[in-house]
């Protein structure tokens, strides 16, 4: 998942394609306060890094209000200008504008998604609704939309380059779908707006990390846990013993609605009360409860829809990205939605017969899917997915397997470098260097668990690059692996592996990003075609010469036996009805909420029986298969930018599944094949159409026959 605009927070603004750059001077300061804030002087870091060893928390809200008072000014200053508009003296300035707001915006958003605390979630809490406040005086100043409107209307007399015309176009769309062309009294409904739902999604995510870990599972006795590798026992021991609750167990759970330890766990009846634990979140009551959050914002995102003269939140977002219409995301679930829930079926009937041939007579429940999933796997290939962890020690898949594959393809060079400082002592950061020597930029690793970070992983820029600012990238991966006790190694699942080389595949377009405007910069592409690439990058998980590079036993340094590694391969599609089903459920779910007008969206009170006919409407509604995410948990969507476009993974799967034919057709892992797919696409961000260059790359048109291929829906 990438997070890398900070716009998935406050809405889309114009500070927050920018990059954090050093001051030319130290800028004065009011206050000995300000004196110390490390914000208000030049950065001496490489790649200017935040200076993580000397922020402190009561840093941000200053810098914040500081920075949008200044951006304020040049922003007049720009809309003022006694000259009649230009691209360098009106979109070049709102580029160049802001810096300082960039550089706390870009460091503090990555950083409390990272590792919160109280302070820095009363700071979110006081800055959401200002932020986007802030936003709105920009995108409805009436004499700064008069001078882009001007140049939109002139663009074809201006000679301009395709990247400079391109953000005369996106500037111009974006004033607009902000509300310029809006009356005085819808624009100030607008902002209202705007600022209520700032307050409300960061309400939401509050919520979904606290209930997380209050919902923790607490265990009594080490039997109940039988079935649990040791060191995940232990981890779990550890995580009692830091809740005061020596002699116990504590399972942590993660945002997904499955939770990792169901595959293993022999006790059926934890099984069940930590399924329920989980799905449950956020519906009963208490301090945590986001129905009537997620009431409010589908309410508010409706009429926002509304007043800029679309039908629906989802016909608003959809416009700009790859898919244009509802209907057309609407189509390919649907024609995706029948042969997965036939699969999921079929899936469930050879669980029901796996589980009477061990003496147990069930109806398969959700808590059973994994449980018995891995023993449907191990009869029918001889495998436990189990066995895999041995090879896959987490330093040396990111060093010999993620690292290892991106050498091969671009030629890149990792120098870790423990002389800079980190957020967390879990953080490492090593500088990239290109098959020529030259600095690229930096990437921190950030992949363990705890309860000051959000659930799931996600890639977010510190520092996203840019000619025009003359920076260069800073970008960090997020993952949420359980930490070993102290002097065990980190063995990780295959999803946990693959998950790795997803990440790595943003970190890739963040890295390679050759644009000159920092609107364009990295991964600021639609929403839809964002997680191609990194879906592209998973492929080389699995890629042969790559997976005995990296899967090799933590003890004794033995490679993965042959046997091993075809048993990985042969269960590429294994479980896909399950798979596909769930997520399908997720993204439907999501569009059913976005698809509402504002007199449409249910009570607080209605919004689980909501989910039930939405999922039963779509053909998704499966007991034993949830979605992936239930509606007041579902963070992507209600407050990290991906509204009305969960279905992007899916949407860029057809990309990416076809594109990993394209790799095979031409000689797979080679030097050639990622330049050329560094060249076309990644370095180019969002300064052109997506479309544009994925034909560039591919030579033709996606054909969706790979994607059901690969998962086995054909």
């Amino acid at each position: 998942m990438n997070n890398v605009r900070t716009a998935a927070v406050v809405g889309l603004m114009l500070w927050v394609a920018g990059c954090a750059a050093p001051v030319e001077e130290p800028m004065p300061t009011s206050s000995p306060a300000d004196a110390a804030n490390p914000f208000f002087f030049a950065n001496s870091l490489p790649y200017d890094l935040p200076p993580f060893d000397r922020l402190d928390d009561s840093h941000y809200l200053p810098a914040f209000e500081r920075g949008m008072a200044e951006q304020l000014e040049e922003v007049e200053a720009i809309a003022n200008d006694a000259d009649a508009p230009t691209v360098e003296n009106t979109l070049v300035a709102l580029e160049r504008s802001g810096r300082l707001l960039d550089r706390v915006a870009t460091t503090f958003f990555p950083l409390i998604r990272s590792d919160t605390n109280d302070a820095m979630d009363a700071t979110r809490t006081e800055v959401a609704p200002r932020l986007a406040a802030h936003s709105d005086q920009i995108y409805l100043n009436p004499a700064l939309f008069a001078r882009v409107r001007a140049l939109h209307e002139q663009r074809d007399s201006l000679e301009l380059d395709p990247e400079a015309y391109r953000l005369v176009e996106k500037y111009y769309t974006d004033f607009v779908r902000a509300g310029a062309e809006m009356s005085a009294v819808e624009q100030d409904r607008m902002r209202a707006i705007n600022a209520e739902l700032a307050t409300l999604e960061t309400t939401f995510a509050q919520n979904v990390l606290g209930e997380v870990n209050a919902s923790a599972v607490v265990v009594a006795t080490r039997e109940e846990l039988a079935g649990l590798p040791d060191d995940q026992v232990a981890a779990a021991a550890e995580a009692a013993n830091a809740r005061g609750l020596e002699g116990q167990y504590v399972l942590a759970l993660l945002n997904t609605s499955g939770q990792p330890s169901l595959a293993a766990l022999e006790n059926r009846d934890l099984r069940e009360r930590i399924t329920r634990a989980s799905l449950a979140r956020g519906t009963q009551g208490g301090e945590f409860d986001n129905r009537q959050v997620v009431a409010d914002i589908a309410r508010l995102r409706a009429e926002r829809a509304a007043l800029l003269g679309y039908p629906t939140h989802a016909a608003f977002v959809l416009e700009t990205q790859t898919a244009r219409t509802v209907q057309a995301v609407t189509d390919r679930l649907a024609s995706l939605a029948p042969p997965a829930v036939a699969n999921a079926r079929r899936e469930a009937d050879d669980l029901r017969t796996e589980a009477a041939a061990g003496g147990t007579q069930l109806k398969i429940g959700a808590w059973d899917w994994s449980f018995y999933t891995e023993k449907v796997r191990a009869a029918r290939f001889d495998f436990d997915a189990t066995e895999l962890r041995p090879y896959f020690e987490m330093d040396t898949v990111l060093t010999d397997g993620v690292f290892f594959a991106a050498s091969q393809l671009y030629g890149l060079r990792f120098e870790e470098r423990p002389d800079l400082p980190v957020y967390h002592p879990d953080v490492r950061i090593w500088e990239i260097f290109d098959a020529d020597g030259t600095a690229l930029g930096l990437f921190l690793a950030d992949y363990y668990a705890r309860p000051s970070k959000r659930g799931g992983a996600w890639m977010d820029a510190y520092v996203p690059q840019s000619g025009l600012l003359g920076t260069r990238p800073v970008i960090v991966n997020n993952l949420n692996v359980t930490k070993p006790t102290a002097g065990e190694p980190t063995l990780l699942t295959f999803d946990e592996v693959t998950t790795m080389f997803h990440e790595f595949g943003h970190t890739l377009h963040g890295l390679f990003s050759d644009v000159q405007y920092p609107y364009f910069a990295g991964t600021s592409v639609p929403r839809d075609f964002v997680e191609y690439p990194s879906q592209v990058n998973e492929m080389w998980a699995t890629w042969p010469d790559v997976l005995r590079h990296y899967a090799v036993h933590h003890e004794t340094g033995e490679p993965m036996a042959s046997e091993l590694l075809d048993k990985v391969l042969a269960t590429e599609t294994f479980n896909q009805g399950f798979a596909t089903t769930e997520y399908l459920a997720a993204s439907l779910l999501d569009l059913a909420w976005h698809q509402l007008r504002p007199d449409e969206v249910p009570t607080a009170d209605g919004v689980v029986a909501f989910e039930a006919t939405a999922l039963a409407r779509a053909g998704v509604a499966l007991e034993a298969v949830p979605p992936r995410y239930r509606t007041a948990y579902f963070s992507h969507i209600w407050s990290t930018g991906y509204s009305a476009g969960y279905y992007s993974y899916i949407w860029s799967e057809v990309l990416d599944a076809d594109s990993v034919e394209w790799f095979k057709e031409h000689g797979g892992l080679t030097r050639a094949n990622g330049d050329h797919f560094r060249q076309t696409l990644l370095s180019r961000g969002g300064s052109r159409e997506a479309m544009e260059l994925y034909r560039e790359f591919r030579g033709a048109d996606p054909d969706v026959r790979s994607l059901l291929a690969r998962r086995g829906l054909n």
